[in-house]
């Protein structure tokens, strides 16, 4: 198995491939203010193995496309909706989020938690537009900074990750750039980092080095979790992920 192997291998069997909550999911949906009850379509890009997907299915009377370069997270997608008796509503897509056969004006929602980093919060919410209805909306969560001033260490840590990361103050600034009415913001909660992700991802650490004989790899994809999870309850106070809930205008 190559390192990217290992990881899907890892986070295939997870309830979640990164932070978040279902109420967190609704509270964003709400904010849209979209009659859900309405024959909408959705498009929920980077959807892993679809824990929003599902709850977005059972939250409106949408369409939903769940799309994603891992075909091991649709598959898990494609059978929840099963189980669920959603399939008939929620449809899965394994391409990249940055080549996607959709056509203009298609959607009247474009959802992604925590996966528009893959190409960049500015080329992400400028090539999706293309794919909104005016009027459409855009619900993305993107690492943020919830404080104007932070440690050394961890600042310099994310900007050489992800350069992009900014205050929501300047990514609601590049909404309004790009063509965006912004309409609503909040950050999530501790608790869907550590209770929904870190939690869960700590009790899978042992049996993923056994599954995989304690190799090189597989060892270096562990402390390179370990050291994430330790940043993160280190540094809390000072990012998250934001929530930006934007209409196309």
């Amino acid at each position: 198995m190559t390192e990217l192997e290992l990881l899907v291998d890892f986070h295939k069997d997870a309830e979640r491939q990164g932070p978040g909550s279902s109420n967190e999911t609704i509270k964003a949906l709400n904010l849209t203010g979209i009659d859900k009850n309405a024959d909408l379509k959705i498009a929920d890009i980077g959807c892993g193995s679809g824990a929003h997907t599902i709850v977005l299915a059972q939250n409106t009377n949408g369409q939903i496309t769940g799309v994603d370069l891992f075909p091991e997270f649709l598959d898990k997608l494609d059978n929840k909706a099963k189980e669920l008796r959603l399939h008939n509503r929620v449809i899965t897509l394994n391409k990249s989020m940055d080549d996607l056969p959709f056509d203009n004006d298609e959607f009247d929602i474009i959802w992604s938690e925590g996966a528009i980093y893959n190409i960049g919060f500015e080329v992400g919410i400028k090539k999706w537009k293309d794919y909104l209805k005016t009027g459409g909306y855009l619900c993305v969560s993107e690492i943020t900074w919830i404080t104007n001033s932070r440690p050394k260490e961890i600042e310099e840590f994310w900007n050489e990750e992800y350069p992009e990361i900014d205050t929501a103050s300047n990514k609601i600034k590049k909404l309004e750039e790009n063509g965006y009415s912004p309409i609503g913001y909040f950050y999530l909660t501790q608790n869907s980092w550590i209770d929904n992700y870190y939690t869960p991802m700590e009790k899978r650490l042992s049996s993923f080095l056994e599954k995989h004989n304690n190799s090189d790899m597989a060892k270096n994809i562990v402390e390179l979790h370990k050291k994430e999870i330790a940043s993160y309850k280190k540094y809390k106070d000072y990012y998250s992920y934001g929530f930006y809930i934007a209409k196309k205008i």
